[in-house]
């Protein structure tokens, strides 16, 4: 899961919890919200460790100038 798919639950799960106030027979709304909220921050965190292990975008140079 990238970061914009974690970013797009995170939303979704934010607006289940705190925007709709419509009631659905046999589901909660607002436990699907926090399930997919949590999901979200799960998966951007993890998405954020890998991508620093990776190295992402650095501007570090190395110089390989070989002196004789």
């Amino acid at each position: 899961m990238g970061v914009t798919a974690s970013l797009l639950l995170i939303a979704a799960g934010a607006v289940l919890i705190w925007a709709v106030t419509a009631t659905v027979s046999g589901i909660s709304l607002v436990t699907v919200g926090w399930i997919l909220l949590i999901v979200g921050l799960v998966g951007l965190i993890l998405s954020l460790i890998f991508w620093s292990s990776w190295g992402g975008f650095s501007r570090e140079t190395h110089d390989t100038t070989v002196i004789k």
